[in-house]
């Protein structure tokens, strides 16, 4: 437990001390809620319905959730980079040495990388107001966990494809193939609802989109009118999934792509 701790703490305090890192991981987010908000906004008229049909929320105000799980996402699965850079550098090797279980330094790493994501996460919640979005404290209150179980599940996966990379090259190439599709099939521009049915089936493979629905249904519990589940709930056969069943796949999928890290760990010289 000690060993996890200082490894999650030498993380929290590389981000708090690194100040550009954080406006820039902020910054991006702002910049894809501006663009989409203004340029999709413009022209869909709304978050979603049939052409001409008013909209309960504005799409700039639908696609705010969305925009709070990117930041989650990208942080929390880029905030293992660090794994690639000490590798290189040589003080991963300096721990592994050390007379701990390896599976620590991946279960620090992973709630290092979690951490921070969350924070950056919550950060953008300051924001609600300008765009209309009421949010109440107890909203909030069960926002957090989501937003942890979400960067938790994604820094593990991140963490996961760490361990076995050797050149920060690799790793971005990698991460970027993969994170794209699964941001862009999470939900988080769009509704999941009345897709193709191929596609249907890879948003539900998508672990994103259990973050990201989540999310969604606090961020907007408050704009939306009765009945609208069929709109922001994620569906399974369709049956609207409960938010408890979202949080065990996160927890679930975090888990498998943790025990993946640590016996990665476990096995390099």
């Amino acid at each position: 437990m000690r060993a996890i701790y200082i490894v999650w703490y030498r993380d929290l305090l590389r981000f708090w001390r690194d100040r550009m890192r954080v406006v820039g991981s902020l910054a991006q987010p702002l910049l894809f809620l501006v663009v989409f908000g203004a340029g999709l906004g413009a022209s869909l008229g709304g978050a979603f319905g049939s052409p001409g049909a008013a909209s309960p929320v504005s799409y700039t105000q639908y696609v705010y959730p969305g925009v709070i799980g990117m930041a989650v996402l990208f942080a929390s699965v880029f905030g293992a980079m660090s794994i690639v850079w000490d590798r290189e550098f040589g003080f991963l090797k300096e721990i592994l040495v050390a007379p701990v279980d390896r599976s620590a330094v991946a279960i620090g790493k992973a709630l290092g990388g979690a951490t921070q994501a969350m924070i950056q996460g919550a950060l953008l919640l300051i924001i609600a107001p300008l765009l209309g979005v009421k949010l109440t404290i107890e909203s909030v209150l069960l926002l957090i966990p989501f937003l942890f179980l979400l960067a938790f599940a994604m820094s593990s996966f991140g963490v996961a494809i760490a361990s076995m990379m050797k050149s920060m090259q690799g790793f971005q190439v990698i991460m970027n193939f993969i994170l794209l599709p699964m941001f862009f099939l999470s939900g988080a521009l769009f509704p999941l609802s009345n897709l193709p049915a191929w596609l249907a089936v890879l948003t539900r493979l998508n672990p994103v989109s259990y973050g990201m629905d989540p999310i969604r249904r606090i961020v907007l519990g408050n704009e939306l009118p009765p009945g609208s589940s069929d709109v922001i709930g994620l569906t399974l056969f369709g049956v609207v999934l409960p938010l408890w069943f979202e949080a065990l796949v996160l927890v679930g999928f975090g888990a498998v792509a943790l025990s993946f890290a640590a016996l990665n760990f476990r096995r390099r010289d």
